[in-house]
């Protein structure tokens, strides 16, 4: 699966695409349909104080799948959309045909 970072107001950070590609990869063994994802991490300054954002869309057969979360680390953002991803999945997979 090919995996794209796109980061707003955060710098690049290897160990955040270390996790997420050991993520992707349980994802990909589980859903072989999986094309692509597109990874996105952003920073919000807000008055409640730092929001860390992360949005993951992938592409498969039919409509992309998104899911995305706001938490106060990175870390957490990334375990919440994942979880998300997974749930959107198993749906997805229900309702495919095999022909």
């Amino acid at each position: 699966m090919n995996i794209v970072y796109e980061y707003v107001n955060v710098s690049a950070s290897e160990t955040l695409e270390k996790l997420v590609n050991e993520k992707m990869e349980a994802i990909e063994n589980r859903f072989p349909f999986v094309v692509r994802g597109d990874v996105f991490f952003k920073l919000d300054n807000k008055d409640e104080g730092e929001q860390h954002h992360c949005g993951i869309r992938l592409s498969v057969p039919g409509p992309r799948v998104y899911a995305s979360s706001n938490k106060s680390t990175f870390v957490e953002a990334v375990n919440a959309t994942i979880r998300d991803l997974k749930d959107l999945l198993e749906k997805k997979k229900g309702k495919m045909n095999n022909y």
